[in-house]
């Protein structure tokens, strides 16, 4: 597989999970399959993407924006 054995795998492994930490991976892999599950459903789409497309921006936004944000927002 590509010339690196099972260490060199491991090795890799371990300086990510250093480098970046259990958290923020879990958070990379959802990310990417909430991208993936879009991409697919955008592509069996025939037309019309452009409101899906809107609302999983707004949703993507508002789930990252800080929560003291939002309360601020609600008080406003």
């Amino acid at each position: 597989m590509f010339g690196i054995g099972m260490g060199e795998l491991l090795i890799i492994l371990g300086i990510v999970v250093l480098l970046f930490g259990t958290k923020r991976l879990a958070t990379l892999g959802s990310d990417l399959g909430r991208a993936m599950k879009g991409f697919r459903s955008a592509v069996k789409d025939d037309g019309g993407s452009a409101p899906l497309h809107a609302r999983m921006i707004e949703s993507e936004v508002e789930r990252t924006r800080p929560a003291q944000a939002r309360k601020q927002d609600l008080h406003v």
